[in-house]
């Protein structure tokens, strides 16, 4: 059973993803916290593939303890794998979470990091 949160969330998700598209192009960057983790992932809607991802789980270097912190790390090595991959233009998708804190600090250091959206 899903708590109202999370059912605002998967709504507000929902709304979203109504207005935004990932082409092969320009794909999607799609971000996913859960309580322990931070999830970013690339990917073309028309195919409906993955292209690229990267998690706290796979970034070396990982600050324990500091969550905002290892979230800048995930958002520089999606940038990173990206890039590597030939995309270099995205769509950002903030999985239905609000523009602060964990998912700004992602899509901040991706940005920085050479991602543009």
């Amino acid at each position: 059973m899903l708590t109202v949160k999370k059912t605002k969330r998967r709504r507000r998700h929902q709304r979203i993803r109504g207005k935004i598209v990932g082409t092969a192009d320009r794909p999607r960057l799609f971000v996913f916290k859960s309580n322990n983790h931070i999830y970013a992932t690339i990917i073309d809607d028309a195919s409906g593939s993955t292209l690229a991802s990267a998690s706290d789980k796979s970034v070396k270097n990982k600050v324990s303890g500091n969550n905002t912190q290892t979230s800048k790390l995930v958002g520089e090595e999606i940038a990173k794998v990206a890039i590597k991959a030939g995309y270099s233009s995205v769509v950002f998708d903030r999985g239905g979470y609000k523009y602060h804190g964990k998912v700004k600090a992602l899509a901040e250091s991706a940005r920085s990091a050479g991602l543009k959206f």
